[in-house]
């Protein structure tokens, strides 16, 4: 099983932080490894909403299609996929930390298939290392907003 937890404090609202988060288009501007979103089922997100997104990983290019599985806002969103060599699932949550500060947590969590489970240890790193670089890069234009 890998599971990578990773959190930041960004200097906004716990609104203007979710809204951004949580909307699937934003995904290529701050997360390192996603080149392409598309939206499988009409928008906006909702529970049972599909996004298929496209990602370069270690070397490799990945295309899979995450499922809304919970959509609390201001507090939670849980997204799964079963299909491909490494099923996942990414949770986002936010609390306040005081009314201008909102602590962002990215989880991702999966039993990886088959060759995959040999590199578990390493996907592991390689996750926890991207996963910094992009709550960093979100923090960054949620930020700079006004």
């Amino acid at each position: 099983m890998v599971d990578v937890i990773t959190e930041i404090i960004i200097t906004k609202s716990i609104d203007k932080v979710s809204e951004y988060a949580i909307d699937p288009d934003n995904a290529s501007e701050w997360y390192v490894n996603i080149k392409s979103v598309e939206w499988k089922t009409p928008k906006p997100l909702a529970v049972g909403s599909k996004i298929a997104f496209k990602a370069q990983f270690l070397g490799r290019q990945l295309a899979y299609v995450y499922e809304v599985a919970e959509l609390t806002p201001n507090k939670k969103l849980i997204m799964h996929t079963a299909d491909g060599p490494f099923p996942m699932e990414t949770t986002y949550t936010w609390a306040v930390v005081d009314n201008q500060e909102t602590r962002m947590t990215l989880r991702n969590r999966g039993n990886p298939k088959g060759f995959s489970k040999l590199f578990a240890p390493f996907m592991a790193t390689m996750m926890r290392k991207a996963n910094k670089k992009d709550l960093k890069k979100i923090k960054e234009i949620i930020e700079s907003k006004d």
